[in-house]
């Protein structure tokens, strides 16, 4: 069964990237550190077939795409290797370069709060998200939030989150527990070898989100806030 949430490591000729995905319904959601990550999938026979587009969320000059558009398309096949799936395929903006991408679980057993969403909340969909600290805090991070009646997954090409929320007449509020995927303390020293507990509140509209957050970095509390952006409806 493909539907579920994912690691994912991937892979343009020689250049490699890593994001997260969640799977479920058809539809695949997720991203990284700069760029959006969606599509759908069909499985037939043990075969999956997606079709995933990839658009910039963050303008960032270190986060180049390795298919040399910010706005591309990949079409791939591929099936299961135990629980983990590995995909084959191509892009029309760099005809001739080979992708390929294995993507591997991450438990996610998160159960929100029944009616966590009322009038005026949130909407569900996918976000880019802005994390900045605060208090002098030297630091940031970028990745992508998806948001579903009350559930919180992303992450980005580091890290991964999980959590919950409530939301009703533009307010919401939550928590998070922020968790590697790979290996981050030399590129964000700040979090990179904890799991980081984010408890946050904030406003929001239909079309975007703030939030100011304390996070608990070990024995360190560190003030932080962020800025979301709905990048697609889900």
């Amino acid at each position: 069964m493909l539907e579920g949430f994912y690691k994912v490591r991937y892979q343009v000729d020689d250049a490699v990237g890593r994001s997260v995905m969640y799977v479920h319904d058809g539809k695949m959601l997720g991203g990284n550190s700069a760029f959006a990550h969606f599509g759908t999938y069909r499985e037939a026979d043990g075969v999956v077939t997606a079709e995933i587009t990839s658009q910039r969320a963050h303008q960032d000059p270190n986060y180049p795409s390795l298919l040399g558009a910010d706005i591309a398309t990949i079409e791939a096949t591929g099936r299961a290797q135990g629980n983990v799936y590995h995909f084959r395929g191509g892009s029309a903006q760099m005809p001739g370069a080979v992708f390929q991408s294995m993507m591997t679980p991450i438990d996610h057993d998160t159960k929100p709060p029944d009616g966590a969403v009322g009038e005026g909340g949130i909407v569900n969909g996918l976000y880019s998200i802005h994390i900045r600290m605060l208090d002098g805090v030297e630091g940031r991070l970028t990745g992508m939030l998806l948001l579903s009646d009350g559930r919180i997954l992303g992450g980005d090409a580091f890290f991964y989150y999980q959590g919950t929320y409530t939301s009703a007449l533009g307010r919401w509020k939550g928590q998070i527990l922020n968790q590697e995927h790979t290996p981050a303390k030399i590129e964000h020293p700040i979090f990179g070898g904890h799991e980081v507990g984010i408890g946050f509140s904030g406003s929001c509209d239909q079309e975007a989100a703030e939030l100011e957050a304390m996070a608990l970095v070990g024995k360190r509390s560190i003030r932080l806030s962020a800025s979301l952006k709905l990048m697609r409806r889900a």
